[in-house]
């Protein structure tokens, strides 16, 4: 004889943290749940209301410097390590974990212009106003051992910038042109000029680690091939930009920030128009980094803020700023995707969180489940007014909240200028030209 008996796994109803706690069974037939709409749009709203209460992105600053930050570089190896370069020519290595400075060496007379860790994490090149580039030990010298850098190279003109190789012993260099240096030699290995004064920066690209792009004096950002004799193109914009990033898991876009207040993303397959325009900003925009994961990147800017962007939007979706805070020069996205670090004029580095109401510390398995949990509700209603409203809404300081406003009315004003005149124009004699065209002025191949 068969009999049945009813059994019951315990781990399915009771609680993981507490035992005395049952889990109660239900039913997920949507008959018997009606307006379950109503009660998931009341949690994505108080979702969105607590995201912003916890929104507390400042963490710590470094201090130390005695000049403003001029630029900082991210260890290839160590999360936890990173270098500032000072106006006043000083070197600092820090370490993020502790929140302390490692070792301080005078690298430069005047300006530290760039700076660049070697692909296996051993040693840092500098280049400063000195018209120097200089090879420093990533470890500090033992007890009576001098600072002295591991080699010098004399330039014929002062170096902007320096960008090191994902894979080898190779770096590139800007100034009065592009120079491609093997480590070594002290004569570059093959150079690159366009009929350009000058340029601002240069940059390698970490995914087709043979191309790099540079920004130059005359408004242009131009494209190389380490393989060719020549540069490959260049397309010149409106104004000038003050230096680029490659996107780490997309080949062929990077983004530049400009002087005109914008940032532009690129397909250096056609670079007629760029694929996004990026507003916001109410000044000139000084540095970009983009995140590991290759979806968001991070902007510098005269007008003291910094900004967070998704790759595929026009709009940031968060802006930090400080009292204290002055013109943001430089910007870094740590490697683990978690942090921005952002220095500035007033001496200071500043470390903040990526995603501003985010925990830190470890989560356990339900506040995980939780946390997906709103974020994926937020996601489902975030085209609602209210949650809308509530979610891009932020605090500005009120010079930058009055400039805004004043771009947006010259903005409104010239578009509506130039409705009139196409109206009262002859058919065809006015054309419409979209945002993304109106700011290149030529691509030259």
């Amino acid at each position: 004889m068969k009999v049945k008996v009813l059994s019951r796994n315990p781990d399915d109803y009771v609680r993981e943290t507490k035992h005395d706690i049952q889990r109660v069974p239900r039913n997920y037939d949507p008959t018997l749940h009606p307006f379950e709409v109503c009660r998931e749009y009341s949690r994505a709203l108080n979702a969105t209301k607590l995201d912003r209460v916890f929104a507390k992105p400042f963490l710590s600053s470094l201090d130390g410097h005695r000049d403003g930050v001029n630029c900082m570089a991210k260890h290839t190896k160590s999360l936890s390590t990173v270098l500032s370069g000072s106006c006043d020519g000083e070197v600092k290595l820090w370490n993020l974990t502790k929140r302390v400075c490692l070792r301080t060496f005078q690298a430069h007379e005047g300006f530290v212009r760039g700076m660049a860790v070697r692909y296996c994490g051993t040693s840092v090149f500098t280049v400063g106003d000195d018209k120097t580039i200089k090879q420093w030990k990533m470890e500090a010298p033992g007890y009576g051992e001098e600072v002295e850098p591991l080699s010098t190279i004399l330039g014929k003109t002062v170096f902007t910038g320096i960008a090191p190789h994902q894979k080898d012993g190779v770096f590139a260099t800007c100034g009065q042109q592009v120079d491609i240096w093997d480590e070594q030699r002290s004569t570059p290995i093959r150079s690159f000029t366009w009929g350009v004064d000058s340029f601002s920066s240069v940059h390698f690209n970490p995914v087709e680690t043979e191309l790099l792009a540079s920004c130059a004096s005359d408004r242009s950002i131009i494209l190389y091939d380490m393989r060719e004799a020549a540069p490959l193109k260049k397309v010149i914009m409106t104004m000038r930009s003050n230096t680029l990033c490659w996107n780490p898991m997309e080949a062929y876009y990077f983004t530049a920030c400009n002087e005109d207040y914008n940032l532009y993303t690129y397909d250096m397959r056609r670079l007629d128009k760029p694929i996004m325009v990026h507003f916001d900003h109410v000044s000139a925009v000084l540095d970009v980094d983009y995140s590991p994961t290759g979806r968001e990147f991070v902007s510098a800017s005269f007008d003291k803020t910094i900004r967070i962007f998704p790759m595929n939007a026009s709009h940031s979706r968060e802006v930090y700023h400080t009292k204290r805070m002055q013109h943001v020069i430089c910007v870094k996205w740590s490697a683990d995707n978690r942090y921005i670090l952002s220095g500035s004029d007033e001496m200071n580095i500043r470390l903040w969180k990526a995603a501003a109401s985010e925990k830190l510390g470890v989560l356990t398995p339900r506040e995980k489940e939780a946390t997906n949990y709103r974020l994926k509700l937020r996601e489902k209603f975030k085209h609602f007014p209210q949650i809308r409203r509530i979610a891009q809404h932020r605090h500005l300081p009120k010079g930058v909240y009055d400039q805004s406003k004043q771009l947006k009315e010259m903005k409104e004003a010239r578009r509506r200028k130039e409705k009139n005149v196409r109206a009262h124009s002859k058919p065809g004699s006015v054309p419409v030209v979209s945002e993304k065209e109106k700011h290149v002025v030529t691509v030259v191949k």
